[in-house]
């Protein structure tokens, strides 16, 4: 069975210096038909003006995720954790015991766009900690390339959870398949482009819960690239 949850049925809050969207129920947008997707909490999908961005403050207990689209995302946080994150690049903070951080637009010329992405983690109380790893372009067209992951492996960010994430570029009849294993589910989430996930056609924003089918089957569809990240949950 598969789930579209369409891009403009999302919420949306223009703040002005910050244009977000939110998959799930977010902040002061409340929809109890969509809390999350499994472990799946959070997808918001931000745009940030030149020189704005979030003040210092705090996270507990929760993997968080950030994926650039494009501009520049300057992050520093209680760990020590800290630095620039551009497209091609990942970064995940471990919440953990409490964590304080900030994240502001790294430009003042052009706007930051990014996913940012919470899962719940496993346990609770784990050390808060932080990574940035690079994912080069070539690595992921054409192809699904694991980007977190329990075991850090194939070069991921460590998750505290049970999920595993993907991201991947399709050009125009390109496709990339994910077998799900029994009991597993799926989150797509079409960042860019356009793309059709088990035979339904997506746009960008558009994200689609997956239950009870054995693999994600994904093909770039429109013109230009898609650009997808894919959730395999418990």
């Amino acid at each position: 069975m598969i789930t579209v949850r369409k891009s403009e049925a999302r919420g949306h809050v223009d703040h002005g210096w910050l244009d977000t969207r939110h998959t799930f129920s977010f902040a002061d947008y409340h929809d109890e038909a969509h809390m999350g997707f499994r472990a799946l909490r959070v997808v918001n999908e931000d745009r940030v003006k030149p020189g704005e961005g979030f003040g210092t403050h705090g996270h507990r207990d929760m993997e968080i995720l950030t994926y650039v689209l494009g501009g520049t995302l300057a992050h520093r946080d209680s760990t020590g954790g800290g630095g620039r994150l551009r497209p091609g690049e990942v970064q995940r903070m471990s919440a953990g015991t409490g964590v304080m951080h900030s994240e502001f637009n790294g430009s003042d010329r052009e706007e930051v766009h990014f996913l940012q992405i919470w899962i719940l983690p496993d346990r609770q109380g784990v050390k808060p900690s932080y990574e940035q790893r690079e994912v080069p372009e070539a690595e992921r067209r054409g192809r699904l390339r694991l980007i977190a992951a329990p075991d850090g492996a194939e070069g991921a960010t460590t998750l505290h959870a049970d999920a595993r994430v993907y991201a991947t570029l399709l050009a125009v009849g390109e496709r990339a398949a994910l077998p799900l294993a029994a009991g597993r589910h799926a989150w797509v989430q079409v960042a860019r482009g356009e793309a059709t996930v088990n035979g339904e056609r997506l746009r960008a924003g558009d994200g689609a819960a997956l239950s009870g089918e054995a693999e994600v089957a994904l093909a770039g569809a429109g013109e230009g690239t898609a650009e997808l990240l894919v959730f395999d949950l418990s």
